[in-house]
């Protein structure tokens, strides 16, 4: 039964992956601790073993055939994701991570209201029409620096907090290098299709913090679930897109801030 469980989390995560190019493990971290009974570091490590494996890879099938994907800027970030993972994975077994987890969540819930706009949903109300900007058409060419400083710090937040790196990789091509919505989730998903939390991976074994067995029906899980996510992404407008990815923002910046 609790192999069953641990398939619906990966799936559910999957679906999130594909949807919001994330890596699963904001849902699979909490899944694991309320299911399994893990402890927040033990269900980091399984979390992050469970994403190792190239668990995006029909999600990014489906975003390559549609021709949105930036697969330069996914290949940088991952170069930079495999650099420092192991430094999070490290700061996460040794030192207190509250300080951190509420710094993250106060950076998330400045992107949630940049990409939820609630002073135009409520001038909607009122009748007065906000005036949209049209997203580009180009995909941006940031230079290959800023990219690989994108994936350094995601890296050391994927090993911290077993989330993958998509929740800063996203939310920092969207609103500081000027990526529309769904370009920036399947370029992300692209940067995290490679094993890039291998060094943390290992870390969290030797530290006796991670649990193999439990992460591959997860990860199963998670290969099926995030085509689904990338089919919906695709066929959804970009508006609504951004709004759901604001609200899903909104919802993990109050859980890492509560703690």
């Amino acid at each position: 039964m609790q192999t069953l469980f641990l398939l619906i989390i990966g799936l559910a995560a999957g679906v999130l992956s594909g949807l919001f190019g994330i890596g699963g493990g904001v849902l699979i971290v909490p899944g694991l601790i309320l299911i399994a009974g893990f402890s927040l570091v033990q269900a980091t490590g399984t979390s992050l073993a469970a994403i190792l494996l190239p668990v995006g890879l029909l999600g990014v099938l489906v975003f390559h055939k549609a021709r949105i994907i930036d697969l330069r800027a996914s290949l940088l970030i991952a170069t930079g994701l495999m650099s420092t993972v192991a430094v999070g994975a490290w700061l996460a077994n040794a030192l207190p991570g509250d300080l951190m987890k509420r710094l993250y969540g106060a950076f998330l819930l400045y992107v949630s209201w940049r990409f939820i706009k609630p002073v135009d949903i409520i001038r909607g109300l009122r009748g007065r029409v906000p005036v949209s900007r049209p997203e580009p058409e180009e995909i941006p060419r940031p230079s290959s620096v800023v990219l690989l400083g994108v994936g350094l710090a995601a890296g050391v937040l994927s090993g911290l907090f077993g989330i993958g790196g998509g929740n800063i990789i996203v939310p920092v091509l969207t609103a500081f290098l000027g990526y529309p919505a769904k370009r920036a989730i399947a370029t992300s998903l692209g940067a995290l299709l490679p094993p890039i939390g291998l060094p943390g991976v290992i870390l969290y074994h030797h530290a006796g913090s991670l649990d193999l067995l439990t992460a591959v029906p997860v990860a199963a899980g998670l290969f099926l679930g995030t085509v689904v996510g990338a089919r919906f992404n695709i066929q959804l407008p970009g508006k609504t897109i951004k709004l759901l990815y604001g609200l899903f923002l909104l919802f993990v910046a109050l859980r890492f801030i509560a703690g």
